[in-house]
């Protein structure tokens, strides 16, 4: 007899599949119907009014416009502040890596604008020890011997606590200035003993009462510190000049006021101008005090040119007291890390150029340019920037960009948001766990050293050995697709004391209108 076995239905596993699908699409279709619905009848975004839903393909894609923008579309060398080409330079010279390309350059050295380094036919063999340039004025008692490329200013608090330690250990390990921006010293600036340049600010952070003025015996204390080798005042910088910042209440936080000198959890604002001087003269005399109160060290100040007639007040100032600082950083406004309103970093203050040429030539006009070295700052990243520089009448120049990238920066230009995609910009905790302080370190000081060596190569290409052997007529700029100017021609080159002995035509004005004891301009005569 056959064995009967009870049957089983068995459900098909297509059926299954099938109603769960069904189930998933009305599901979908449900909460695609109430975007829908919530879509047409906001009334914030008229996208999404007229077109529901697809809408927000269009949000989707401009939030990545920028990466797409710098990975598929922006071509080696016209990529912008930094071109792909100067951002693989960098990097490849902070992880210690050959940078040489080849096959020719991709740039069109026909186009207007297009600058060149003039070799020698007699080309010398450059010293395996980069220049340094000694400064300290007859009021100085501790000089210092700066590097041809530092630090340029940047904040804790602006950057992140690594980031700041990545740099000054670097700084420390090169033998290079780290600027502390006008946050004023922290911790980590201290940590690893780099050589610090203090710079104060309107703010006066890390040296103001509690009302917010200046405290001398606060400024003296931390100035003397043996790692502190120069005291800088700001009093405008490239990417928002003539205007000051602010640091919204919730970043306030008990570190940062500690630092800073300020109240925790408050906005703090930092004024547009000194209420320490009011006059060139006042200025003169407030930089006198802090070399005194530091102990005798270099003391200047930092600022983007404007008018041509506020900055010859000051050179008038000078030759009327005596009284003159140690050194001068020109900003340019090209701007740099701190974030600004899109008008002021656009469209205000003169590029690092021009205002170069302004600070060399009056100084030199005046007769006190051999008392005074002037530092550049602004979109210095390769060897031929610090070159170009020396030769517009830097002695020196500072860079902070590049070192971001050193450190790790992508150019993401997201600083302001404290989103920094590699903990570079940032205060979140987690993101700037992502720098490893000890590797990040050995890359600046390796792209800082490359990039000396790169400069010192060019300049005994010239024929120089130091940046004082270079001249004018070694940098040429195309001024037409057909013709070159050298930097000789392009631009007056004063004469020692030749304002002060008949001011040639295109100075006489300015000259004679600057005022050592006044900012103020007469209508119509400010340039």
């Amino acid at each position: 007899m056959q064995r009967q076995f009870p049957r089983v239905r068995l459900v098909s596993n297509d059926s299954t599949g099938k109603r769960a699908a069904q189930a998933a699409a009305a599901v979908s279709a449900l909460g695609l119907g109430a975007l829908a619905a919530w879509d047409v009848t906001q009334k914030k975004h008229s996208i999404l009014r007229n077109y529901p839903i697809a809408g927000h393909a269009r949000f989707l894609l401009e939030s990545i416009r920028p990466e797409i923008q710098q990975y598929f579309i922006e071509r080696n060398w016209d990529g912008r502040p930094f071109s792909r080409d100067t951002r693989t330079t960098i990097y490849e010279r902070a992880k210690g890596k050959h940078s040489e390309h080849a096959f020719g350059t991709v740039h069109d050295v026909n186009r207007t604008g297009y600058e060149a380094l003039m070799h020698s036919t007699v080309p010398i063999t450059n010293s395996p020890t980069p220049p340094r340039v000694r400064i300290g004025g007859k009021e100085c008692t501790q000089p210092y011997d700066i590097s041809l490329l530092n630090v340029s200013a940047m904040s804790f608090g602006s950057l992140s606590n690594n980031a700041v330690r990545a740099m000054n250990k670097g700084a420390a390990m090169g033998g290079f200035a780290h600027d502390t921006g006008e946050g004023s010293i922290s911790p980590y600036h201290q940590e690893f003993g780099g050589d610090l340049i203090w710079e104060l600010g309107t703010g006066y952070f890390g040296s103001r009462t509690p009302e917010g003025e200046f405290d001398p015996e606060v400024f003296a204390r931390k100035s003397q510190d043996p790692q502190v080798k120069m005291v800088s005042l700001k009093l405008s910088q490239g990417a928002k000049p003539g205007i000051g910042g602010v640091l919204p209440g919730p970043k306030v936080t008990e570190e940062i006021a500690e630092i800073r000198g300020i109240p925790v959890g408050k906005t703090c604002v930092s004024p547009p101008n000194h209420r320490v001087f009011s006059t060139p003269i006042e200025l003169l005399q407030f930089i006198a005090k802090m070399r005194e109160l530091s102990g005798g060290k270099p003391a200047g100040f930092k600022l983007c040119v404007g008018s041509r007639t506020e900055f010859l007040a000051i050179c008038k100032a000078m030759v009327k007291t005596g009284i003159t600082p140690d050194f001068i950083i020109v900003d340019g406004s090209e701007g740099g890390t701190g974030a600004a309103p899109l008008e002021f970093e656009d469209h205000v203050g003169l590029p690092l150029t021009q205002g170069l040429m302004i600070v060399h030539n009056a100084l030199m006009g005046a007769g006190l340019r051999d008392q005074i070295k002037v530092g550049a700052s602004g979109k210095i990243a390769s060897g031929s920037d610090i070159v170009k520089r020396l030769v517009q009448g830097a002695d020196f120049t500072n860079s902070a960009r590049a070192m971001m990238m050193a450190v790790g920066c992508i150019q993401a230009q997201v600083c302001h948001t404290g989103k920094c995609p590699v903990g570079v910009a940032t205060q979140d905790p987690r993101r700037a766990r992502a720098i490893d302080v000890p590797d990040k370190s050995t890359r600046v000081k390796n792209y800082h050293e490359s990039t000396v060596a790169e400069a010192v190569r060019l300049m005994a290409s010239m024929g120089a050995t130091h940046p004082n052997e270079l001249e004018p007529t070694m940098l040429r700029r195309n001024v037409s697709a057909s013709e070159s100017w050298s930097y000789a021609r392009l631009y007056d080159w004063l004469k020692p004391g030749e304002l002060l002995n008949g001011a040639p035509d295109d100075w006489a004005d300015d000259w004679k209108t600057a005022q050592a004891d006044s900012f103020a301009i007469p209508h119509g005569h400010s340039r």
